[in-house]
């Protein structure tokens, strides 16, 4: 088993993230989420854009799973959706890459077969997650080369909304062999209790842990529904 991989088993790993719009936006405020997480004794950190990452690496020396987030247009797919990105994120060094592993169309209308295979072919010895929503899109992920998969994207497509995180989870778990991450809407101890218990190879949290404006609203909103 690679070496990153067994820094992670079984840990929390959380999403220090934060987009325009949201209050934290801040490379320095992500590093100092991250610096938290690793006074939490979390396993690892997932990161947004080369300057969070850079600012992150300053706080913490737990293992990175680095993306960048970038829309082209009205595709739906913006999770590292490029080789473009992939090289930015190989540029300053990230010890897992994630991507959308859906079969969504991508912005350059490259498969995610040739897409991956791309990657591989650059970049042999980088770790690549696939982010999926169903379990489909996990079975294929394993069969076109993905080193690791999460249920990132479980709740986030179309065809997936409502869905069930833990469910998802569940079935993926039955369904492949590499390691599966429990991520999307596992949004508290009880949630990534039982993913670990399942089998999730780890966990990761990002809204739950690092946007305070998502939790003071789910406050408010328990008030309001009085």
């Amino acid at each position: 088993m690679h070496e990153i991989f067994n820094r992670i088993k079984g840990k929390l790993i959380v999403s220090c993230q934060a987009l325009e719009d949201e209050p934290l936006y801040s490379s320095f405020i992500m590093g100092r989420m991250a610096l938290a997480a690793t006074q939490a004794k979390a396993g690892g950190i997932r990161a947004n854009t080369i300057s969070d990452i850079r600012e992150i690496k300053k706080n913490t020396n737990l293992p990175i799973i680095g993306i960048i987030k970038r829309n082209y247009g009205d595709c739906n797919v913006y999770i590292t959706p490029t080789i473009n990105e992939v090289d930015e994120l190989m540029e300053e060094g990230v010890d897992i890459i994630a991507i959308d592993s859906t079969k969504r169309r991508r912005p350059d209308n490259i498969e995610l077969e040739y897409f991956v295979k791309n990657i591989k072919e650059k970049y042999p010895n980088q770790i690549i997650m696939g982010d999926i929503s169903n379990v489909d899109e996990a079975v294929y992920s394993e069969k076109i080369g993905i080193d690791i998969v999460g249920t990132t994207l479980c709740g986030y497509t179309n065809y997936t909304k409502g869905n069930e995180p833990l469910d998802t989870l569940k079935e993926v778990l039955k369904s492949v062999k590499i390691p599966v991450i429990g991520e999307g809407n596992l949004d508290t101890p009880e949630k990534v209790k039982k993913a670990i218990q399942m089998g999730s190879f780890a966990v990761v949290v990002g809204g739950a842990i690092t946007r305070p404006k998502q939790i003071a609203e789910k406050f408010v909103k328990a008030i309001e529904s009085i």
